[in-house]
């Protein structure tokens, strides 16, 4: 299948490594263009020498941190002398573990800040050039926990569940303009973020990391971890010409494991 990806320039956040690596390799793939930003330019740089020399040449490294407002306006800046893009994948990484009753009002601010107003504010900036064009697509890494609550990850339940209220807003907005607007939901998919996690539970409970994993996997009626490659291919969907009529959806990728309907 053509996704109509061809000559498309897409913003990929949080692509050093993970989802975002997966989703900015698979967009190359496409055959768009891609800016893969993150914190470590040179994580970048790593597994862009890696891949085949024909998608190689498709994707540049960008500096971003996205918990600071002058990174944040200094790419706008340099991505908008050249026109904008026309696909902006936001992806902001996950807060440490904590419950609801101990997380602090500076770890709020701090993360808040970070996974929310600057991606917002980052997108705003973004998109009028998308809207000047009549096409564009955003799509926002969130996480399951927005429909079913993960326990001991408060601040990620909370600040990604207002990412959702916005997304959906937003949706509505931009849509005549030719823009949709969607959010992913990631479930376990297997990277280091889920290995950390697993390690942490493996801490408090005084169990092996496997042990921990494999309780987690028999939790998911598909009975396994995600692949970073499979919610990489439904991103590229939501960022095609072919999901135009796919607009202010929550889209979960989790092998079935969240319960509600």
């Amino acid at each position: 299948m053509d996704l109509g990806l061809n000559g498309k320039r897409a913003l990929v956040i949080g692509a050093s490594r993970g989802l975002g690596a997966a989703i900015a390799k698979t967009l190359a793939a496409e055959g768009a263009t891609v800016i893969a930003a993150a914190r470590r330019v040179e994580a970048i740089d790593g597994w862009i020498a890696e891949i085949p020399a024909d998608i190689r040449g498709r994707v540049e490294a960008a500096q971003l941190d996205l918990s600071v407002v002058e990174s944040v306006d200094g790419l706008c800046d340099w991505l908008l002398e050249a026109g904008g893009v026309d696909i902006l994948v936001g992806n902001s990484g996950g807060p440490p573990p904590a419950e609801a009753r101990e997380a602090k009002r500076e770890a709020w601010l701090v993360h808040f800040e970070a996974m929310a107003a600057n991606l917002f504010h980052l997108t705003q900036r973004l998109v009028p050039p998308m809207a000047q064009r009549g096409w564009g697509r955003i799509v926002t890494i969130a996480s399951s926990g927005v429909e079913q609550p993960i326990p001991r990850l408060a601040l990620s339940n909370g600040i990604r569940s207002a990412v959702i209220g916005w997304s959906k807003t937003l949706a509505s907005e931009v849509a005549a303009q030719g823009i949709t607007v969607n959010v992913v939901l990631p479930g376990r998919i297997h990277t280091e973020r889920v290995d950390q996690l697993d390690r942490a539970a493996a801490d408090r409970s005084n169990a092996s990391v496997e042990a921990v994993a494999k309780a987690s996997m028999a939790s998911i009626p598909v009975g396994r971890y995600g692949r970073s490659q499979e919610f990489a291919d439904v991103v590229a969907f939501l960022a095609s010409e072919r999901a135009s009529y796919v607009t202010g959806s929550k889209i979960r990728i989790d092998g079935g494991a969240t319960r509600s309907i």
